[in-house]
């Protein structure tokens, strides 16, 4: 779990984060939802220990990150997994090199061990003869699939994803939430998604937050987003119009697995 408390940053004076606090639950899709502008970007930033804040806490199992000494952090960054917005895979790398780059920087493997382990989490993400293909002969999802693979094979305590259906069609956009939830429980991890795309939050939604202008404005999960009143929110997911279309089928079922539960 990651617990967030009053997390306040700033640049040049003016806040952009102003008195977050918020938790990140184990074996969840955590979601960070919010115009652009509205802080998304910056707070996942401080939650990696990109930027450091100016005032509050960031705990990660219970240890603020501000108090973990060098050999801490270094620790700590090996238990991070990440999955940056463009996949930002090494060009000259094969798909293989790229997923094996993390052990190479922070672990002693051989390489007979490395390929074992890289091959081990291709075959999770559903990577089929790719091995020895170059990032620019594969599709975009493609590449946010070997993305994945690079940020789980160091079996992560956290994943962050950043935009991870940035530049892919609906359908690839599915697979890959979908990837990313199934990922979650298999390895019971604390997952952060960092996204403005409405069907993340209604097909892997289970902690939403939602950010606007650098203020926590709602919390909730993909159900109880359909039926909010918070003007914030209704604002900015009913300019979807997927969400428009599906919202009264949507909150129906709801109401039927609801009434099915009592």
């Amino acid at each position: 779990m990651i617990e967030v408390e009053n997390v306040v940053k700033s640049f040049d004076g003016t806040a952009v984060l102003k008195g977050i606090s918020a938790q990140f639950e184990k074996g969840k899709t955590n979601l960070i939802i919010g115009q652009s502008g509205s802080g998304k970007t910056v707070f996942l930033k401080c939650l990696l220990g990109l930027l450091t804040i100016d005032s509050g806490s960031i705990k990660f199992e219970n240890k603020k990150l501000k108090d973990r000494t060098v050999e801490e952090r270094s620790i700590l960054r090996q238990e991070l997994g990440m999955v940056f917005q463009g996949s930002a895979l090494f060009d000259s790398m094969t798909v293989q090199e790229n997923i094996m780059f993390p052990m190479q920087m922070f672990t002693n493997r051989s390489l007979e061990e490395m390929e074992e382990r890289s091959n081990q989490v291709i075959k999770r993400v559903n990577l089929i003869n790719a091995n020895n293909k170059m990032p620019s002969e594969i599709s975009g999802g493609m590449k946010k699939r070997v993305a994945i693979a690079r940020a789980i094979v160091m079996n992560p305590k956290y994943l962050f994803c950043d935009e991870p259906n940035s530049g892919l069609d609906p359908r690839t956009a599915i697979l890959i939430d979908n990837l990313i939830q199934e990922i979650t429980k298999e390895y019971d991890i604390t997952t952060v998604i960092n996204t403005h795309d409405m069907n993340s939050v209604m097909e892997i939604g289970e902690k939403i937050i939602f950010l606007e202008n650098g203020k926590k404005a709602w919390e909730g999960n993909q159900k109880e987003i359909f039926k909010t009143d918070n003007k914030a929110v209704t604002n900015f997911v009913y300019s979807s119009e997927l969400f428009k279309k599906v919202k009264k089928q949507y909150i129906l079922e709801i109401d039927e697995e609801e009434n099915i539960e009592k």
